[in-house]
């Protein structure tokens, strides 16, 4: 294990670039695919990058919010106490851990958004709290959380085959999640990750004289956010106003009444709008007056750049693979080789392939979906199962992918590359385990 991990962190270390710079080569990798294994001219691939570029431009602020959103709670006076007592428990590095990734994977089940930021907020709190734990692995071990998402209660996927009126839904009908997320396969997985993880990143943790330790005054952030000082008779009525707890406390209900009439209409069906809801009055609640909440989100936006520029290049990028038809290309190399037993596994394969340039559940579904189902179709095999595979495939390799990771990393204050020879080794030991669940269950 110490040899895996020795040399996937020197070749992460060495070779991987920083995320921007990776989706520019990602770009121009994709782009000679297109030239080169289509019928596409150079100005129609143009075009295609162009016309996708902005495509994503909802879910980038989505993901902008939810770490904006995220931080601002974690950063009231309440949470930060709740957070600090929580990262007590850990005597040792190893056990801070595991408890960081058992967190990390039950909140990424919940609802991926909810556990990246949770996941790396629990992670950032620990490393003040239990001496000689590697920071990096600690970072890398609330990022590993994501690895269950796809099978969790917010899986794109499975939801959007749940839904009525899907687009899929003439090939493969409304599949309700008992065939999905709630099956016995779906809880196997799972089961498997939860017990493998663990392990695994508790195998990962160095010697003391290894470890990456930063200093913990280098994590505080002071989060003091006072009212204006001096005497009520010597504020403005715009200062009463923006020091108002009573301001603060009448829209932080007016959020909770709306959350607490849509959970009673929809059940517990979290989604990322729904998220960046609950964090977004949660924290005005928190926080007791407009000017104390503007200060925290002032402090936290400054951790969104990375999210803001690289998600529309990730979007243009989409639009190649896309419009191009490279993942029907991609697909149907798989589906040639796949028989009735062999299908879902190499499902899976293709799916963790086209999420390095898709990686978006939705997104990548949209592309994929249909061409997997009309083969599962043709083969005879379970249409549920390939929509798993499917969703599985785009979970699994997100370990090295760090499209998803940007938001943990802004708020860890770290590179991909710092957590991505990890991220690696939980690839590989956990891509033998779902392979084999595909192949043999």
């Amino acid at each position: 294990m110490k040899l895996l991990i020795s040399f996937s962190n020197k070749l992460m270390q060495r070779y991987m670039p920083d995320p921007f710079l990776l989706v520019i080569l990602l770009t121009f990798f994709v782009s000679g695919l297109a030239l080169l294994f289509t019928k596409s001219t150079p100005i129609q691939v143009l075009e295609y990058w162009g016309g996708g570029f902005w495509s994503l431009l909802t879910f980038s602020m989505q993901m902008v919010l939810i770490l904006v959103t995220g931080h601002v709670m974690a950063s009231s006076p309440l949470f930060k106490k709740l957070m600090g007592s929580l990262a007590k428990l850990p005597k040792s590095p190893g056990q801070a851990i595991v408890l960081v990734t058992v967190v990390a994977l039950v909140a990424c089940w919940i609802n991926w958004g909810f556990g990246l930021i949770i996941g790396a907020l629990f992670a950032k709190e620990i490393a003040q709290k239990v001496k000689g734990v590697d920071y990096r692995l600690l970072i890398a071990s609330a990022y590993s959380g994501f690895i269950i998402w796809s099978g969790g209660l917010s899986g794109s996927v499975v939801l959007t085959i749940a839904t009525p009126g899907h687009f899929t839904e003439k090939l493969i009908g409304v599949v309700p999640t008992s065939e999905t997320i709630f099956s016995t396969f779906n809880f196997t997985i799972l089961a498997g990750l939860f017990l493998l993880v663990p392990i695994i990143n508790r195998l990962m943790v160095p010697s003391k004289d290894a470890a990456f330790v930063i200093d913990p005054e280098l994590l505080k952030e002071d989060h003091a956010l006072e009212a204006v000082s001096g005497e009520k008779a010597e504020l403005t009525p715009a200062d009463r106003l923006e020091n108002s707890q009573l301001l603060s406390l009448l829209i932080g209900l007016m959020g909770i009444s709306f959350l607490i009439y849509y959970f009673v209409k929809n059940g517990f069906a979290l989604n990322l709008d729904i998220v960046n809801f609950l964090f977004l009055f949660i924290g005005i609640l928190l926080h007791k007056t407009p000017m104390q909440f503007l200060k925290a989100v002032t402090e936290s936006v400054k951790n969104a750049s990375g999210i803001i520029i690289q998600f529309p290049f990730y979007a243009g990028l989409m639009g190649i693979v896309t419009s191009s038809g490279l993942v029907a290309i991609l697909a149907n190399s798989f589906i040639s080789i796949s028989n009735e037993h062999t299908f879902h596994l190499f499902t899976l394969w293709s799916a963790g392939l086209v999420n390095f340039f898709v990686p978006s559940g939705g997104g990548q579904w949209a592309v994929q979906g249909p061409v997997m189902l009309e083969a599962a179709q043709n083969l005879g095999v379970s249409m549920s199962r390939t929509a798993m595979a499917v969703a599985w495939g785009d979970a699994w390799t997100n370990m090295i992918q760090p499209f998803y990771a940007l938001p943990a990393l802004a708020i860890a204050g770290l590179k991909a590359k710092d957590i991505m020879g990890y991220g690696l080794v939980i690839m590989l030991i956990t891509g033998v385990f779902i392979s084999g669940a595909f192949l043999l269950l």
